[in-house]
């Protein structure tokens, strides 16, 4: 189990900065997820921490030793790639003790060690199968198996479970932190998917344009977002544009609201959660209450979304049914914003 520091690293390729000065340390143990949109720089920048590419500036640290220059096969990592990058030509057994044959570990050492992992991995019966042999799912499993094979200070995967089926994908992630808490490795893992990160991490670094935009645990992050950016990307958001009046007055379209802080004047933008809002029949009657349409009703079984036109701006509110949706398209109905619930950015 290793610590690492990353002291304002940039990566430049040409003209554009794909990393852009991130400061990030991960403690000892730790289940950090890089999340972000295609594009804003969490792959490059697990590449820069596995040796894969050199950073443009900055230094990575690995409890306290500067590990920047070091190769990437000297570092001692277990890297899980978004290809799986398995050998088809090898069974799993080779497959999984790969690493260990290229040191120099024994026969009998390396069939311990695959006896193992594949207990690790609930797969005890498949080493002498063939990689075309197993299924998705197997055939991830068996990946991080060989990455964990030589006790890698750092795990790093890099959207390791991103071609996998839905219900696969939200089984595979549960084990896997499962996995990670039992070995207590330190983890770093790239995605795009809120929920997986949600589900995985001890810790969700915000990615946006080669900078981090939030660090922090997960429900810190979804319930206290630092910009429109993150409240939009972390979950679902009602964003609303409007302009501050002092006071935590905050000027709607529709309506004025009272909010719990924010800027005192200028152009804003309030976040609010779609659970968080609340429906009622009839007119405003109260403070924080915006008179709106219902635009489209979508029950999906736990949940039922409601689509609200409120003054031109679109308001979605979820619930928990209790029977058949309460409101249809074309009511009338008051759509209630708690203050401690609105969050406020400057535009």
């Amino acid at each position: 189990m290793s610590d690492l520091r990353l002291d304002s690293i940039v990566k430049r390729f040409g003209a554009v900065t794909a990393v852009d000065h991130v400061d990030l340390t991960v403690p000892q143990g730790c289940f950090v997820c890089l999340l972000g949109p295609s594009g804003c720089g969490k792959t490059t920048l697990l590449r820069m921490i596995a040796g894969l590419e050199m950073p443009s500036g900055g230094r990575l640290l690995l409890d306290g030793e500067d590990i920047t220059a070091l190769p990437a096969h000297r570092r001692g990592f277990g890297m899980v790639f978004q290809s799986l990058a398995l050998f088809p030509h090898l069974t799993v057994a080779e497959n999984v003790a790969y690493a260990l044959s290229i040191r120099g570990a024994d026969k009998a050492a390396q069939r311990a060690r695959v006896t193992d992992l594949l207990e690790l991995i609930q797969l005890p019966d498949i080493a002498e199968r063939q990689v075309s042999q197993l299924s998705g799912g197997q055939r991830q499993r068996v990946a991080i198996a060989r990455a964990l094979a030589v006790d890698p200070r750092l795990f790093l995967l890099d959207e390791p479970l991103s071609a996998l089926d839905a219900k696969l994908r939200e089984a595979l992630q549960v084990e896997l932190r499962l996995l990670q808490r039992r070995l207590g490795v330190t983890t770093i893992l790239v995605t795009h998917d809120q929920r997986e990160a949600m589900t995985m991490a001890d810790t969700i670094v915000v990615m946006d344009r080669g900078r981090v935009q939030q660090s922090g645990r997960p429900l810190e992050i979804y319930r206290n977002p630092a910009n429109a950016f993150v409240a939009d990307f972390i979950g679902t958001s009602n964003l609303l544009d409007g302009r501050a009046r002092g006071g935590g007055r905050i000027e709607l379209p529709g309506g004025e609201v009272a909010a719990s802080g924010g800027p005192e004047s200028g152009a804003v933008t309030a976040s609010i959660r779609p659970e968080d809002l609340r429906l009622s029949a009839g007119a405003p009657a109260g403070a924080n209450c915006l008179s709106g349409e219902v635009v489209f009703v979508r029950d999906v079984g736990q949940t039922v979304e409601t689509h609200v036109d409120c003054a031109g701006q679109r308001l979605v509110a979820v619930a928990i049914p209790e029977g058949d949706p309460p409101f249809s398209s074309g009511d009338r109905v008051t759509v209630e914003l708690p203050a401690e619930a609105i969050v406020v950015f400057p535009a």
